[in-house]
Order: structure tokens, then sequence, then C-alpha cells
């Protein structure tokens, strides 16, 4: 059995839009999904990309992914890695990919001198578990505030 992490390409926008459908299919999101091929090619591959995103192929199939991109800490005065999505399709869970999508992005964050990640979970998700275990915490006194953009 042989898994590869690898960075993903403009030819992996359906791919990357069949992930995150099924990440939103298992938050019970899937009606949030506004995201199509177009978008994904715009923001992810156009001339300034907003996010970055790694694929896990196990045994030469797409198994999961995970989409980062780079935000700043004033109190460190470094950059960040904020980790908005990792999923791995069901029948590719506990074979290591997780930890092995973690693990690059470690590595990335390492390599451009992150003083930390950060990601958020659902409350409900048992992946906390896996986040604990490979030694993330959750920041409790910390409140996730959200306020939607629409153009005027």
């Amino acid at each position: 059995m042989s898994l590869i992490i690898r960075k993903a390409v403009i030819e992996d926008t359906d791919l990357i839009l069949n992930f995150i459908r099924d990440l939103a299919d298992f938050e019970k999101l899937s009606d949030a999904v506004k995201a199509d091929e177009g978008s994904i090619r715009k923001t992810l591959f156009g001339q300034n990309p907003a996010a970055q995103v790694i694929i896990a192929e196990y045994d030469n199939v797409p198994a999961g992914f995970a989409l980062y991109f780079f935000n700043y800490s004033t109190f460190l005065a470094k950059r960040g890695l904020y980790l908005e999505d990792l999923f791995v399709k069901s029948e590719f869970r506990s074979k290591g990919i997780g930890k092995a999508l973690l693990d690059n992005l470690y590595q990335i964050a390492c390599d451009n001198d992150c003083g930390r990640m950060e990601w958020s979970v659902l409350n409900w998700n048992p992946a906390r578990k896996f986040y604990e275990k490979y030694g993330a915490y959750p920041l409790d006194e910390w409140l996730v505030y959200r306020k939607e953009v629409t153009k005027q």
C-alpha cells in the first residue's frame, strides 16, 4: 500500500470540488456549498490564489485533501498556517492518511517559519479525539464569530 501527499494542480479542480461536496455531506451542510469548478479554478489557481491544497492518494486513488492558507499573528509577529478543511473519504480512514496530511501541513508550516497551525472543528466531530492525540488542543476561551459578506 502506497500513500502519496502531493500539491494540487489546476487539473485537480473537479477532484477538489468533489472533496468539498463530500465534506459538506459529512458535516450535514450540503446546501451551503456554492463553489463550482470556475470559482475553484479562479480562487485556488488564478493570479492571486487565496489558498492552497494538498491531496492524499492511496494506491493511486484520491483519498483525501487539505485546504490551507497563511494568516498572521500580531503577538508572534509571524505567519500562521490555517487549516480550513481536512477530509479523508470514509473508506480510507484509519490508514494514517489524516496524520500524513497533518504531518505534511506541519512541515509546510515549519518551512514557512510559521508560529502556529490552527483550525476549527465542529463540536460533534469525532475527529476531535484524533486532533488531540496529534497534540492539538481546543481554545475554550475563544469564540468564533462570523459575518457574511454580500455585495450591496
